[in-house]
Formats: structure tokens, sequence, C-alpha cells
């Protein structure tokens, strides 16, 4: 190393020149590697889950929907009388194509009966007071994941889903059966909705 001012000789450790005492610069230093810093720890990312609750019994709600479908096979009846007595009067008038065609409409009893009393028994009722006619019979009531009871919206969704399936063959039965081996003992119209049958013994 040498001084800027006199040229003399230095050591790299002198602050000044030994010959004319002129101020030297500092020495180079080697670069400084700094470690990387780590990440800071993320959140944890939120997980599904199931509620815990009190969930109603396959047989429980058997019963239940048994009852239900009581109801809507007395309305069921009612159509039908109704529907049968237009077919024998427009038979006598028309004839028998248009008594046919009446006829046909009876294959419809069923999702309009279950909509005429699910308005009623599965929306209105469910959403008021959290269960239809016979799931108060056998105590449960039907709730959301966060234990509330459903909005008259989503407890319409909810039968609209059922009905659909009512629809499709062998579906109705597997909507019924599915609580068996549900962890949650949900049918595939609660799943539609995220809903829960549970206990109520109030």
């Amino acid at each position: 190393m040498f001084c800027t001012k006199c040229g003399a000789a230095t050591s790299e450790t002198s602050a000044f020149c030994p010959s004319c005492g002129a101020p030297l610069p500092p020495p180079d230093l080697p670069p400084k590697f700094f470690e990387a810093a780590e990440p800071p720890p993320q959140a944890p990312m939120p997980m599904a889950y199931a509620p815990v609750m009190d969930y109603a019994a396959w047989g429980t709600r058997a019963i239940g929907y048994i009852i239900d479908s009581l109801l809507v096979a007395g309305v069921m009846i009612a159509l039908y009388l109704v529907a049968g007595g237009m077919a024998a009067a427009l038979s006598g008038i028309v004839g028998d194509d248009a008594a046919a065609g009446t006829c046909c409409m009876l294959f419809l009893l069923f999702p309009i009966a279950t909509i005429l009393v699910g308005l009623y028994n599965r929306v209105y009722l469910v959403s008021q007071r959290g269960y239809s006619i016979g799931q108060g019979v056998v105590k449960v009531k039907v709730v959301d994941a966060s234990g509330r009871l459903l909005s008259q919206g989503t407890a319409l969704v909810r039968l609209v889903a059922q009905v659909a399936m009512g629809l499709v063959p062998v579906l109705p039965v597997l909507d019924l059966l599915w609580p068996l081996w549900d962890p949650q003992r949900q049918t595939l119209h609660d799943k539609a909705v995220n809903c829960y049958v549970i206990n109520n013994p109030q």
C-alpha cells in the first residue's frame, strides 16, 4: 500500500503516512456475505371440517320421513280424485283422447304433491321453527353448519333438490339410505345445502 500524497510505502494497518503524515484511506474490506433470512412462518391454511353435533339417527329420521310422506300421500289422493273427475268429464264431452291426456298428468302427482306440501311443511316450518311436522314428532330439527335455522331460500333449495332426485329412478332410495354410511348422517339433499339434522329433545 502506498501513500497517495507522497508515494511512500505504508502498512495496511496504518491510519497515517509515516513519511508525510497524510491520512491514509481505509483498507479494502472483503465483501460481507449475509445468510438469507428465513421467511416468516405462514399461518396454517384453514381446514375444512364438519361441525360436531348430536346428529339424528337414521331410524329416527326415517320415521319422520314416513310421517311427512303420509301428508304428501293425502294430497296425492286429493289430486288424484280431482284429476280423475276431470278425465271422466272430458271423456263424456270431447272423447277418450283428451281423457287419455289428462290421465298422463297423473304421473306428475307425486312431484306436485311434494311441492305443495313441502312449501309449507319443509320450507316454511323448517325455516321458522327448525322442523317439519314429521320431524317434530320424532324430535329432530334441521340446522346449518353454525347450528342456526335455515333461511326460507335455503330450505326451498333443499326441497327442490329432493323433488328433483325423486324424478330419477333409484336415486330417492339412495338419498334416503345415505345417512347409514355418512359420518354426519346427511342425506344427499342435506348435502346440497350443507345442512344437518340433529336431535331436538325440547
